[in-house]
């Protein structure tokens, strides 16, 4: 009966997962994906990505506001010993840029080291248009949600195209579109050494604690490593109406509801089998041996 109960189940689950893989907006007959082949790139992600450039020196002179409005010089915030962490995102970003930032602030509470002491965070806007306010503002949120002192946190905005200058110099590629207003871009967060040179990159929407404590000791020690895992996600929501798709949730939407299929799938065909033996075992029940 246990058996036979437990099957129900996973049948129940499997016909709901498929039910909630069909109601998906991306399943929808009224939605229109996009012509384009399967696994090409949109025309404007072609050149989004990152080109790891380890040991490569960024420009500390670069000049950027601070989220008090100030002017600042990179250098400030390197040269004293510390590794860095640098996010290049932007405020108003409508989806991936605000998991980044989360995904970085639950890794900082499992490494249990003290931005500020340990090491230096440097966050900046790539959006020129974003004034400091827009700084301060993410600031304020982010440190409450850390719900610890982090000194060595800072919130930039761009000056003078500086972000852009900032984002050749270590790989980071990314596109403007003007009809929606948003920017294409990766998911990832780079570690460089205290005097301001690449030494790893971590991507994506998830940092393990190990990954990011071993890339600041890397760092500074002054080592380079490259990525043993390079998946991309990019920032950028298409517009259905417009004969366009959401990239960046469309194939792991697709990919997860897969493998939940296939894992009820399996659970059902191996309970299944052993309901069969042990019913095949009642009826058959193996024979008293005679002296």
């Amino acid at each position: 009966m246990f058996a036979k109960a437990t099957i129900r189940s996973f049948a129940i689950g499997l016909a709901l997962a498929a039910c909630s893989l069909a109601q998906s907006p991306y399943r929808n007959p009224g939605y229109v994906p996009s012509e384009l082949p399967v696994n090409a790139r949109p025309p404007i992600l072609v050149d989004v990505g990152i080109d790891e450039h380890l040991g490569a020196q960024i420009n500390l002179d670069l000049e950027f506001i601070v989220e008090d409005g100030y002017p600042v010089k990179l250098s400030k915030y390197f040269n004293q010993g510390r590794p860095v962490i640098l996010n290049l995102v932007y405020y108003e970003c409508p989806q991936l840029c605000s998991l980044i930032l989360n995904a970085q602030v639950q890794t900082m509470r499992d490494v249990l080291w003290t931005p500020g002491k340990e090491y230096e965070i440097v966050t900046i806007s790539i959006d020129p248009r974003e004034a400091f306010d827009k700084a301060r503002a993410k600031k304020a949120t982010y440190l409450s949600s850390y719900d610890r002192p982090a000194p060595g946190w800072h919130f930039l905005t761009d000056s003078k195209g500086s972000a852009k200058m900032l984002a050749d110099q270590v790989g980071f590629k990314y596109a403007y579109d003007q009809r929606i207003e948003q920017y294409a871009h990766p998911a990832a967060i780079m570690v460089l050494t205290p005097a301001g040179k690449m030494a790893r990159y971590l991507y994506g929407i998830t940092y393990k604690a190990r990954d990011l404590r071993f890339a600041l000791a890397e760092a500074s020690a002054d080592r380079f490593t490259m990525a043993a895992e390079k998946v991309l996600l990019f920032c950028y929501q298409y517009d259905a109406h417009a004969n366009q798709y959401v990239l960046f949730a469309t194939n792991f939407m697709k990919a997860g509801g897969i493998l939940v299929m296939i894992a009820f799938g399996w659970f059902w065909f191996r309970m299944m089998r052993a309901d069969r033996r042990r019913t095949a075992g009642h009826l058959n029940p193996p024979r008293e041996r005679t002296a």
